[in-house]
C-alpha cells in the first residue's frame, strides 16, 4: 500500500472515530483498533461504550438511535461487515467474538396485520454474555439474552434465549442428486 493510500484510510478512520469522541455519553477505551471503513451513527443522546482492547475489523456499522446504549466490553473482537442497530440497549460481554457479518437488531418494524410501519418499532434489550463466539451471518433478534460461555453456529438466527454453556448450530441437510446428461 502506499503512502498516500495509508493517508486516506488513517484520515477515514480518524473521521469515524471523531463521531464516537463528539457524542458526550461515549467513551472509548484503551487499545482499541478499528480497521478500515467502519461507520458510527450516533444520536447526541445515545451513548457507546467501548472498553480496553476492544478490535473492529473492516466495514463494521453501528447506528444508535435516540437515547440507545450499546457496551462493548473488555476484549471484544467483530471480524468484518459486522453491524449493530440500537434503539434501546445492546450489550456484548467481554472476550466475545464475533465472525464476518455478525447483525445485532434489538429493534423490529411495528405490524398491524396490514401495513408495516417505517417508522413505529417495538424494541427489546439484546444481552450477549462472556467468552461468546458468534460464527459468521450469526443474525440476533430484538430481546435476546444469550449466556456466558455460548457458541452460536454460522448463519443461524437467533430469535429466543440461549442459556449459559451452549452450542447452537442449525442442522442444515444437503442432498446430492445426479442428474442425467
Amino acid at each position: 500500500m502506499g503512502l498516500f493510500s495509508k493517508i486516506i484510510f488513517k484520515i477515514l478512520k480518524e473521521n469515524s472515530l471523531e463521531v464516537v469522541r463528539k457524542n458526550k455519553n461515549s467513551k472509548i477505551g484503551n487499545a482499541f483498533r478499528i480497521g478500515n471503513y467502519s461507520h458510527f451513527s450516533i444520536h447526541p443522546s445515545a451513548s457507546l461504550l467501548i472498553g480496553s482492547r476492544v478490535n473492529l475489523r473492516n466495514y463494521c456499522n453501528f447506528v444508535l438511535g435516540e437515547n440507545a446504549t450499546v457496551i462493548l466490553e473488555e476484549n471484544v473482537f467483530m471480524n468484518n461487515y459486522c453491524s449493530i442497530n440500537a434503539i434501546e440497549r445492546i450489550e456484548i460481554g467481554e472476550n466475545t467474538l464475533f465472525g464476518e457479518g455478525v447483525k445485532l437488531y434489538d429493534h423490529n418494524h411495528e405490524y398491524n396485520g396490514k401495513t408495516v410501519e417505517h417508522r413505529k418499532f417495538k424494541s427489546s434489550p439484546i444481552k450477549i454474555g462472556k467468552n461468546c463466539w458468534l460464527g459468521s451471518n450469526v443474525t440476533v433478534l430484538k430481546g435476546v439474552t444469550i449466556g456466558d460461555n455460548c457458541i452460536i453456529g454460522a448463519g443461524c438466527l437467533i430469535h429466543k434465549d440461549i442459556p449459559a454453556n451452549m452450542i447452537i448450530k442449525n442442522i442444515i441437510e444437503l442432498s446430492t442428486i445426479a442428474h442425467e446428461k
